[in-house]
């Protein structure tokens, strides 16, 4: 069988479709709601409305309106030190991680390159990640690391099948090849290539990458995905002793079910962490297993007081960019209970002009950008977010 063939068949026809179901979410209509009821379920559906469609399309209108010329958003470039953010320059630069989750916001509304109100934005979003890919495969332009590159090779990854060019293949291979290489000994990664250390933030946006890739036909050795499963299993906290840490402003502690920073028992177990480790058992393949379970509950448990008391700040949202998919891909009762809740939160948190807070971190393209990928889950058009 010629997989790559047949994929290579598939990928226009896949496009097709995200198209097509674009073009009939735009003409509107009851026969247009049908379809896309058909296509994402009657329980999805439900919790599409028409606040939330109004939400997104000011959100995604303040991303366009944003975006420099030459299609990146400018954000503070940096990294996390504790519960604060290490600007490496005072001042906004090109961001290749924060300008491909902007981009990743339009293409889970379905929005194309070079169609529709936003396919300019898409397009030339699109040209600045491509120009960010070095030699060595790593995507990166002022300083940043290794989560910017896993979000430029996933945004790379989804949107491979809906254009035609071939430098979109040759880089996102070269990208991929670099997360594979940089696989340390312990079946992580951390915030440069081929360190030694790893940690759960990273690994899970490195395995994220590497699913999607392989959804389109990339080569992704697939003990690379086990060893990165294997350091999920052993940063698991299975005991039911509950040793509390100060960390910021809450108390979060090592409670069975939850997740660790790095595979040492003194680091940190949170609401982030946890929903980036069952995010990595999904990726992987696993679906099912007294870990997830065990992790899903301590989401519940803790999804009150990590909202509450990191509510705007950046650790909010990157915990449920993880956090959404964690409950998406388990389904109901959990998730329809989840996305509810988050999605109150996020509508009453959009500013007037579209746009949602960030305390500290890179800045508002960050915020709202994810803000709007989590509002968009049950729309259903990206690969890397349907069950």
């Amino acid at each position: 069988m010629n997989l790559p063939k047949i994929l290579s068949q598939i990928r226009p026809f896949a496009a097709a479709l995200l198209l097509l179901a674009t073009l009939v979410t735009l003409v509107g209509g009851p026969a247009a709601r049908a379809q896309e009821i058909l296509r994402r379920g009657s329980s999805n559906d439900a919790l599409i409305d028409q606040r939330l469609r109004d939400a997104v399309k000011r959100g995604l209108d303040w991303l366009q309106a944003n975006q420099h010329k030459d299609g990146y958003w400018p954000e503070l470039v940096g990294y996390k030190l504790n519960t604060d953010y290490e600007t490496l320059d005072p001042n906004p630069m090109p961001h290749v991680g924060v300008s491909a989750l902007a981009l990743m916001s339009f293409l889970a509304g379905g929005h194309l390159p070079n169609r529709g109100e936003y396919g300019t934005t898409v397009r030339s979003g699109l040209d600045f990640v491509l120009s960010c890919a070095k030699d060595d495969g790593q995507i990166t332009e002022n300083g940043t690391r290794m989560y910017s590159h896993a979000f430029a090779t996933l945004f790379l990854a989804e949107i491979y099948g809906m254009v035609d060019r071939p430098e979109v293949k040759r880089r996102l291979q070269r990208a991929v090849d670099l997360i594979v290489d940089s696989q340390n000994a312990e079946g992580g990664w951390r915030y440069r290539p081929f360190a030694r250390e790893s940690d759960m933030s990273i690994t899970v946006c490195q395995v994220l990458a590497l699913r999607s890739a392989r959804n389109v036909g990339i080569h992704v050795p697939i003990t690379t995905i086990r060893n990165a499963q294997n350091y999920v299993y052993r940063s698991a906290v299975r005991s039911n002793d509950r040793t509390y840490h100060f960390y910021g402003r809450g108390r979060y502690g090592d409670e069975g079910g939850s997740f660790r920073y790095q595979n040492r028992d003194q680091t940190r177990a949170t609401f982030p962490l946890t929903a980036a480790g069952i995010t990595t058992l999904y990726a992987a393949g696993e679906y099912d297993s007294k870990i997830i379970r065990d992790a899903l509950d301590y989401l519940d448990r803790r999804y009150a007081a990590f909202s509450d008391d990191w509510e705007g700040h950046y650790f909010f949202y990157y915990g449920h960019y993880y956090a959404v998919q964690a409950y998406y891909i388990t389904g109901d009762p959990k998730w329809t209970r989840y996305f509810r809740e988050i999605k109150a939160r996020l509508l009453r948190m959009q500013r007037p002009d579209g746009s949602w807070p960030c305390r500290a971190g890179p800045g508002r393209a960050f915020s709202t950008a994810v803000a709007t990928l989590i509002l968009q889950i049950p729309m259903q058009y990206l690969p890397i977010f349907q069950r």
